[in-house]
């Protein structure tokens, strides 16, 4: 990343990612030389795959995005980090579970703080980089669909072919202290890519994230997905999502997008910055390329701060 121009990004003290697994995996690897003046915050409503039946079964919070991150970090996979993500594979028990989720399940059941059980993992890892879970207490996505009735589950409302009118968390839960104080110091508050129903807005929905973003200083820029969400979220286009999130703020808040080309034009009734960027990596086009997005970016961060 060295040959990159970073030169904006490097005269920030402290820049915050919001977001899920994947996403936010990507942006925090491609911001990874910010070390510990980075910190990403993520969302722990998950209910499916290994992170579901460990939850279904055991409790918890949902710690599959955390462990995708951590994971994603790492530019060249190590043998920690390959243990860290190993899947059992057959048909037993275990078929299916990611043994990172497990490692930090069992932090959990040891009474162990998440915050501070992904510190540790951290430190295995040789991650310098924070990350923060939303909330340290279980909690689920909700969603009101158009005839009013209420759904629980982050699986149910991607499989829902209607859009929701609205989400809440069940049940309302303390956002982590951590968290708070992170957005309270950052410069750069990026939000997304990923699904922006389940990945970008469970952690807006939490008040204490609310009021913090609020009254933050912080630039706010929201990263645009490649390509076209498999969920409700499909149906709104780049508009819609900016002002669900400020209606959900109560307050316009969003400082500059960066989006695709192909999109950039979409956004242009938003009267705000916007960087139409292409930012596919060239082996899986609906993926950010690491470094076109630092570079998108570190350009979307200089047009802001001249302002």
């Amino acid at each position: 990343m060295q040959h990159l121009t970073t030169n904006h990004l490097e005269q920030l003290n402290h820049i915050v990612a919001i977001g899920g697994g994947h996403g936010l995996g990507r942006v925090m690897s491609s911001l990874s030389f910010m070390k510990e003046r980075l910190t990403g915050i993520v969302a722990t409503t998950d209910n499916g795959g290994s992170t579901g039946r460990i939850r279904h079964q055991h409790g918890g919070i949902a710690w599959g995005d955390l462990r995708n991150c951590l994971n994603q970090i790492i530019a060249k996979p190590t043998t920690a980090s390959k243990v860290f993500e190993y899947r059992f594979g057959g048909n037993g028990e275990l078929a299916g579970h990611n043994l990172g989720n497990l490692i930090l399940k069992a932090l959990e059941d040891m009474e162990i703080r998440p915050t501070e059980a992904i510190n540790l993992i951290r430190n295995f890892l040789r991650v310098k980089s924070f990350l923060i879970p939303m909330s340290e207490q279980p909690v689920d996505l909700g969603a009101i669909l158009p005839s009013g009735e209420p759904i629980v589950g982050e699986v149910a409302i991607d499989n829902l072919e209607e859009l929701p009118v609205s989400l809440f968390l069940e049940p309302i839960v303390q956002a982590t202290p951590e968290a708070v104080e992170a957005i309270n110091q950052a410069d750069v508050i990026l939000l997304g890519p990923g699904s922006f129903l389940t990945s970008i807005m469970p952690s807006l929905l939490l008040p204490e994230m609310i009021h913090a973003l609020k009254h933050s200083q912080g630039k706010k820029i929201f990263i645009d997905n490649l390509g076209i969400e498999h969920s409700p979220a499909a149906n709104l286009s780049l508009v819609d999502r900016i002002q669900w999130i400020h209606r959900v703020m109560g307050k316009e808040m969003i400082d500059g997008i960066i989006t695709p080309p192909e999109f950039e034009h979409l956004a242009q009734a938003l009267n705000i910055p916007i960087l139409g960027h292409k930012l596919n990596a060239d082996d899986v086009v609906y993926r950010h390329d690491r470094e076109l997005l630092c570079q998108a970016i570190n350009e979307m961060v200089g047009i802001l701060t001249a302002v």
